[in-house]
């Protein structure tokens, strides 16, 4: 006979089911009240069932300039992620060697992730107000210095011409794809070495070494027989990079500047919005990061697929 079931299984089915429970429950009521009736309320019962939030949304009735804040998030979110993704194979590629002082970049590279971020927002808020004052300083200097002086010459005059020009058109440093792209970077970033550390160290040279010996250079080599065995951990490394900087709030509170991102715009609105509109946000952005982890998956499956039929391209590198 066999046995049953012990207590401590049926305890700890309990727990994962409500572990479970509360960290998808807040996700999936926020889903089904966004599609709340016209009438309907922040909170249940279902008033009906439409897509009057969803339009009231997109029509910016109530949520202004939502649609601005999306597209912020999308630009900035494929701009840190195809950065991630260069510098995670080109750092994986170079850690590959000793070399001295590897320790130390490593550790510092991935620092970022034990500071805090709204820390890390301040200070990256506070360096680019110095280079503000020090660009705005240097303005000033050259139009005291330069402008309508005694004796003036070609050079005096392109100077104070320098000088108006910064103090005319000159407002600040910090933007979106400034101080936001790099708060964001300090985020993604380390995840990314560290996926890519992970599957160099685990990459058998005998590879590339028999592509040189046949006679490919090296950047066939890397096209033709790395850059395939590696495709999948590049997906993850996108992936990784584009939810982690689609949902951040802290790092870009106090560095995108003047705009806005989906989240920090999420934020500021649970405060002012009594309707179901900003649940029809929330769905929105969910079904964003769904959509990034299909297309993920979606990519995996075709090259697999792709390799299934046509089997690997390493011998194409003499082509």
């Amino acid at each position: 006979m066999t046995e049953g079931r012990s207590r401590a299984f049926y305890l700890l089915s309990a727990v994962f089911a409500l572990y479970t429970l509360f960290l998808y429950g807040p996700t999936l009521t926020i889903l089904v009240l966004s599609f709340q009736g016209p009438n309907g309320g922040m909170t249940f019962p279902m008033n009906g069932v439409s897509l009057h939030w969803f339009h009231n949304l997109w029509a910016g009735i109530g949520v202004p300039n939502v649609v601005d804040a999306l597209k912020n998030s999308l630009k900035l979110g494929l701009a840190v992620t195809l950065a991630t993704v260069v510098i995670s194979v080109m750092a994986g590629y170079a850690f590959r060697r000793p070399f001295k002082g590897a320790n130390l970049l490593f550790f510092t590279a991935i620092a970022s992730l034990i500071l805090p971020s709204i820390v890390v927002s301040l200070g990256i808020a506070l360096e680019f107000q110095l280079f503000n004052q020090g660009i705005s300083g240097l303005g000033d200097h050259l139009v005291d210095s330069y402008v309508d002086i005694d004796n003036a010459t070609a050079w005096t005059n392109l100077l104070g011409n320098l000088g108006i020009a910064i103090q005319d058109n000159f407002q600040t440093l910090m933007g979106l794809f400034t101080s936001g792209f790099g708060a964001h970077l300090t985020w993604t970033l380390p995840f990314g070495l560290l996926i890519m550390f992970a599957v160099f160290n685990r990459f058998n040279p005998a590879y590339e070494e028999a592509a040189r010996d046949l006679g490919a250079s090296s950047w066939q080599t890397f096209r033709h027989v790395v850059l395939p065995m590696i495709a999948p951990s590049l997906i993850g490394v996108a992936l990784f990079g584009f939810t982690l900087s689609f949902d951040e709030i802290a790092r870009s509170s106090q560095t995108v500047g003047a705009v806005n991102t989906l989240p920090l715009t999420l934020r500021g609105l649970t405060t002012t919005v009594t309707t179901p509109v900003i649940y029809a946000l929330g769905t929105v952005t969910t079904a964003v990061s769904f959509a990034v982890i299909a297309t993920a998956i979606l990519v995996m499956l075709i090259v697999q697929h792709r390799r299934r039929r046509h089997g690997s391209d390493a011998g194409r590198a003499l082509a």
